[in-house]
């Protein structure tokens, strides 16, 4: 089973899929169970991916390997090449559990083309596991396009009103940054064939090669895969397509697209930004446009979030604020910002997940997200009011649960590089408290003033269900987060030693005594230097 643990996981939601194809589309009760049991299947297998993982958290480079490199279209160097490192595992765990709570959270939600709903579902699932796991390029990037489709199927066909228009921007902007990391990646697999002679998309054999490439051309290649990734994020000025998808998106659709989806951008920028092209990223230049951005989508989301009328709308704004921490964090350049990072990154899709599944239940009960419909909530739907506390509180960063934990290190990652980062960063905290206490109080607090709300009916076992594992995960993050550091230590101190060879205290690899030598205002020549990874065919 270790052996191909990895697969058995990737496939487990693709078969669930392919059953339903011979399930009659009538058959509505049986759709939704079989869908379920997939998505269940798909959480309980990736279970054993846990003790397995922790037996080897600090051995070095990729685990659980499956194939070779250039085993799957040899005539062109391409491989059914899969492995993960501490980052991408934690990032898998959570797509199996969020898979599993949006597939659970539809069965009353979806009554039309039901099993055209479940099958796309399912092969989002396999997708967004694939780009994770991916060790080959253009493996990654098959995976990477083959999830657009079911994700646009989701919004255009079982969104709102103006779904199509949703739809089709979500589409347009994605195939854009598409397009400009495929240039990106042939790019690299003809760079690696000119040193080598060798035709690989093998990902670990382009870690040897692209840092070699001149500064002049990395820079561009640098934007070219930033700016596909950034709009994924999306990060300050391309996150545009965010709130028409989220609000137009059912409920199901928002919390994988929020939880998962967005992932795949701040994802991207750690596997493949800096470990590709270190010398632009550790550019002054560069690093400085990276942090402004991320500092104005911190503060530009969370001041656009407390102008919102809609609830859900005001949920997809503050992802931009939450997302720009994550990114502050990768561009820190430091071990506390990236495992700050990756963390955010986990802690964003257990707490926006639920804040989307919170906004989708009233949604379900009164059709309207309009937050001047509602008051005095909590008189009529007590436990619900109560689970939608805790998630705001997570949200916002309360101590003793889980997106404090990630805020906190992201801040002093980026302090320790440069205070200034953090003090124009800090607001955004204070700003996701102001919007989220102010909906709160405008939902939940007071008398019930509307008479449609006077008969709602509080959570079914179905809903405590669907937010049971999102609390739980929240409280232990938050509580005993040591795990989570420990699995991401190997991976995230080998991307830093990577991009800044001299930082002091990775592993032994330079004295911990001396200061870091490549500050922001490091001299050029410094800032530019690669580490000694080229390969000894790379030198013919």
């Amino acid at each position: 089973m270790q052996s191909h643990i990895l697969s058995m996981i990737l496939f487990t939601p693709l078969v669930g899929a392919i059953l339903l194809l011979f399930v009659p589309k009538d058959n509505k009760d049986a759709i939704r169970w079989i869908g379920n049991i997939f998505a269940a299947l798909g959480l309980l297998v990736s279970i054993p991916l846990v003790p397995l993982f922790w037996a080897q958290r600090a051995e070095p480079g990729f685990k659980f390997l499956e194939g070779t490199a250039n085993n799957w279209i040899p005539s062109i160097g391409a491989g059914y090449n899969l492995g993960i490192d501490g980052i991408s595992f934690l990032l898998i765990m959570l797509t199996t559990l969020l898979g599993w709570v949006s597939i659970l959270s539809s069965w009353t939600a979806i009554e039309t083309r039901v099993k055209e709903y479940y099958i796309w579902f399912l092969v989002l699932q396999t997708g967004m596991l694939g780009v994770f796991m991916a060790l080959d390029f253009f493996l990654f990037f098959v995976f990477w396009e083959a999830m657009l489709v079911p994700m646009y199927l989701l919004i255009g066909i079982w969104g709102g009103p103006r779904k199509l228009y949703a739809a089709i921007k979500f589409f347009l902007y994605t195939l854009f940054g598409s397009v400009l990391m495929l240039l990106g990646i042939l790019f690299l697999y003809f760079n690696h064939h000119t040193l080598t002679g060798v035709y690989t998309f093998s990902i670990p054999e382009l870690y040897k090669t692209a840092p070699q490439i001149p500064f002049h051309y990395a820079i561009w290649l640098f934007l070219a895969f930033f700016i596909g990734f950034a709009i994924k994020v999306p990060m300050f000025p391309f996150h545009t397509w965010l709130p028409d998808a989220h609000v137009e998106a059912p409920t199901a659709g928002s919390v994988i697209l929020a939880g998962v989806l967005l992932k795949m951008g701040t994802y991207g920028m750690i596997r493949f930004l800096l470990p590709f092209f270190p010398g632009v990223a550790m550019d002054t230049r560069v690093r400085g446009w990276m942090i402004g951005l991320s500092i104005v989508g911190i503060l530009y989301g969370a001041l656009v979030s407390l102008m919102q009328k809609d609830m859900k709308k005001l949920v997809a704004y503050s992802s931009v604020s939450h997302l720009g921490f994550c990114t502050l964090g990768i561009f820190a350049l430091s071990p506390l910002g990236l495992s700050g990072s990756v963390l955010q990154q986990v802690n964003h899709g257990i707490s926006t997940g639920a804040l989307f599944l919170i906004v989708g239940i009233l949604y379900e009960r009164r059709h309207t997200r309009e937050i001047s419909e509602y008051g005095g909530i909590s008189n009529v739907m007590p436990v619900y009011a109560t689970i939608t506390m805790i998630m705001f509180l997570s949200s916002m960063g309360l101590p003793l649960l889980n997106g404090f934990v990630g805020e906190f290190t992201i801040l002093q990652g980026a302090f320790m590089e440069n205070w200034k980062w953090a003090a124009w960063s800090v607001p955004g905290v204070i700003l996701a408290a102001a919007y989220l206490l102010w909906l709160y109080q405008r939902v939940f607090f007071g008398t019930v003033t509307n008479p449609k709300n006077e008969k709602l009916h509080d959570l079914t076992p179905r809903e405590v269900l669907t937010f049971a594992p999102l609390v739980i995960m929240a409280f232990w993050i938050g509580l005993y987060p040591k795990p989570f550091f420990e699995i991401l230590e190997q991976p995230v101190n080998q991307i830093v030693h990577t991009v800044r060879p001299n930082y002091p205290g990775l592993n032994g690899v330079v004295n911990a005594s001396t200061q870091p030598t490549m500050p922001a205002t490091e001299p050029e020549a410094l800032i530019r230097a690669v580490p000694p990874a080229a390969n000894a065919k790379g030198k013919k």
